[in-house]
């Protein structure tokens, strides 16, 4: 039997039993966590209400072995606030929407239990702490951290170079399947024609330029996102549930 300790941000949570919850957790050492916490549905737990989704907490572990994520769940035994985003999201539809799709996002990308992402994982804190605090229009940050995501993952796409042979932008075309602008060379079948400004915006968002982002008309806005959309469902190579309840 072994404690362990790490902090983590809770993606979501599952019945379990009468009275026990399945809890999910994207941690800082040990990436996507599963445990279970017993008793936390009970009405007077005050235990159960740390461990809900987009709480960041401190949380404390007991496995069998010499490894966390093993044959068995381990329990969640201890867990503290170390700050309770939700509070600042599930009152807003927007953010609240935007924030359900950040984390199924997360989860998407750290596909096995027990392997550090730290990159997501301070992506997804960063990411929830901005939407908490109301800082910037929910379904701009939202797609910040969709295009910084893709970036960790090794996914980053090219709003200004060609992303076939390099030649420096603008350039006008932009495929998902290719990985981003193209120029008149490289083009290829299904290419798209996006605004100059919707491309503009994009690399701004990926590069954490919120002045040009903020200042982006909205019509810019919504191709923008459709354009994030579709590059990250081509390289999830499904999509979202949550993203078409998502306010543009």
């Amino acid at each position: 039997m072994s404690l362990f300790r790490d902090d983590g941000i809770v993606l979501r949570t599952q019945k379990l039993g009468e009275a026990d919850r399945i809890i999910t957790l994207l941690t800082r050492g040990h990436g996507r966590v599963r445990a279970v916490a017993r008793g936390v549905r009970r009405t007077k737990s005050k235990f159960g209400a740390r461990l809900e989704p987009f709480s960041h907490v401190d949380v404390q572990f007991f496995a069998r072995g010499s490894e966390l994520v093993g044959r068995g769940l381990p329990l969640c035994t201890q867990s503290e606030t170390i700050a309770p985003y939700g509070g600042g999201i599930v009152t807003d539809y927007a953010r609240y929407t935007a924030g359900t799709a950040m984390l199924e996002t997360a989860e998407r990308f750290t596909d096995h239990e027990g392997e550090p992402a730290v990159q997501q994982y301070l992506l997804l804190v960063g990411a929830l702490r901005t939407l908490a605090r109301g800082e910037h229009a929910p379904h701009l940050v939202l797609d910040a951290f969709l295009l910084r995501s893709l970036a960790v993952n090794g996914y980053a796409p090219s709003f200004d170079d060609c992303a076939k042979c390099g030649m420096p932008g603008p350039n006008r075309f932009f495929s998902v399947a290719s990985g981003g602008s193209l120029c008149v060379d490289c083009r290829v079948p299904g290419s798209v024609v996006p605004s100059p400004q919707t491309l503009r915006l994009l690399g701004a968002l990926l590069t954490g330029d919120w002045e040009t982002a903020d200042a982006c008309e909205p019509r810019y806005v919504r191709e923008g996102s459709g354009l994030v959309s579709a590059y990250l469902h081509w390289h999830l190579e499904r999509g979202l549930r949550s993203l078409r309840y998502v306010e543009k």
